[in-house]
């Protein structure tokens, strides 16, 4: 009789799990939404637009009385974003682990960013002021969200399924992603059939993608569990616990070497997202709808391509199949260096294979990060965690930039972030994962 309860206990333990991981995998279907239409494609071209609008004669806008050329105002108002995020995150990462409470502040930063998202409605004629506010707000809440979303995987899976379920969420992010950007691109091809002008099929895409992170929001909000930890701290202000943590971290030397290699190899990353279009535009001489059509090519990819991923890691281990994954992107890099100009069928190749390596590079990483967390510190070190992912990215557009004045190059550039895999490569392969593991208080999975 004892058994048999214990044997339903035990059941109903791993459906509670299941239903949970099922839930959880929806932030990613609901958030990343936000990355692909509004960052990657609508937002960047759009808000320098209303910039440009609102420039003097000599091309200048003045937020706050300070000079600023139109066509800088994104990309610095990112940069404003991840200011405010790096303060944020520490905070909030351990107030979740000290109150246990980690649904609430998700569903805050959630409405907050879907709020801002869904304003951008607004956003027209010559408000700018108003687009790099909402931007400020949308970004530095989907970091926070992000990073009180990952925390949660150590809590809803065993060590042994970690790899799967952080795949099977990138998995869902992506396929998202492409959903709604092949419905924005229809609208805004056929603004014309549906009665809007360009710009305000723009900005029904970019509202479009609040409403469906809010929306979809509510499936992780009914399902996931908090639990309460006896983790005990007081919460300080934001840098403060920042240097709190990274002092708490050095107490696991080994899970800071993993935080360094990954910050170094998802710089790499990182950089060639954000760089690609342009060395497609600029040095290969490809025009604007062949490079959504890439887009929407990594996307639907990276499923695939996160989900093959996290089948290869059951057999070989997370670590070995992420640094096969970072030997991946060198390949990719240096064909990438000999594309011919105006060849698109080339550069969708080279966009497959980005695709392909993409999702599981970043899925793996961070199901591997979740071993090496003490546990009940899991949203304080995933803050640190999604600070590597989003705040600290500034080297490789820095290297990229650099190179290009150097050489006028476009192609001189994009080879330059050979560097950072080559290094992350370098930095991952010496973790002793397993001990790692174990140092950290956790059990080891047989795979590493």
């Amino acid at each position: 009789m004892r058994t048999d309860t214990v044997r339903t206990g035990a059941a109903d333990e791993t459906a509670g799990l299941r239903r949970e991981q099922r839930g959880w995998y929806f932030y990613d279907w609901a958030c990343s939404v936000y990355s692909t239409s509004v960052v990657t494609v609508f937002l960047g071209p759009y808000l320098t637009a209303v910039a440009e609008r609102a420039a003097d004669a000599d091309g200048y806008v003045h937020p706050l009385g300070v000079p600023v050329r139109a066509g800088s105002f994104f990309a610095y108002t990112v940069s404003l974003s991840v200011i405010l995020a790096v303060v944020v995150m520490p905070l909030v990462g351990s107030a979740a682990d000290r109150t246990g409470r980690k649904k609430p502040l998700l569903a805050a930063a959630a409405y907050t960013g879907a709020a801002a998202t869904t304003g951008m409605f607004f956003l027209d004629g010559d408000r700018y002021l108003l687009g790099g506010l909402l931007l400020v707000v949308a970004n530095a809440a989907q970091s926070v969200g992000m990073m009180l979303y990952n925390s949660y995987l150590p809590q809803i899976a065993p060590p042994e399924e970690r790899d799967a379920v952080s795949s099977r969420g990138w998995a869902f992010g992506y396929a998202a992603g492409s959903t709604v950007l092949v419905a924005n691109l229809v609208l805004y091809s056929a603004h014309d059939s549906f009665g809007l002008t360009q710009t305000a099929a723009v900005r029904v895409c970019l509202a479009s993608a609040g409403l469906w992170w809010g929306a979809f929001t509510l499936v992780p909000l009914r399902r996931l569990r908090d639990r309460h930890t006896r983790v005990e701290r007081a919460t300080a202000p934001g840098l403060k616990q920042l240097t709190a943590t990274v002092r708490d971290m050095r107490r696991h030397p080994l899970t800071l070497g993993f935080l360094l290699a990954y910050l170094i190899y998802n710089d790499g990353i990182q950089t060639v997202i954000s760089q690609a279009s342009v060395y497609g535009s600029q040095e290969l001489g490809l025009g604007q709808s062949t490079l959504i059509v890439a887009v929407l090519l990594v996307q639907v990819l990276a499923v695939a391509g996160a989900l093959a991923m996290g089948r290869l890691a059951r057999v070989y281990g997370a670590q070995r199949t992420i640094l096969g994954s970072l030997v991946a992107w060198t390949v990719t890099l240096a064909a990438g260096y000999f594309l011919p100009a105006k060849a698109p069928v080339f550069f969708f190749v080279l966009a497959a294979g980005i695709g392909l390596v993409l999702g599981g590079s970043q899925a793996l990483s961070r199901s591997l990060f979740s071993h090496l967390v003490p546990p009940g510190k899991e949203a304080e070190y995933f803050s640190a965690y999604e600070m590597s992912d989003r705040g600290m990215s500034w080297l490789g557009p820095l290297l990229f930039g650099m190179t290009y004045q150097m050489t006028g190059s476009y192609r001189s550039a994009i080879i330059s972030l050979v560097a950072f895999f080559i290094i992350g490569f370098a930095l991952l392969a010496r973790v002793p994962v397993r001990r790692a593991i174990a140092e950290a208080g956790n059990p080891v999975p047989e795979k590493f």
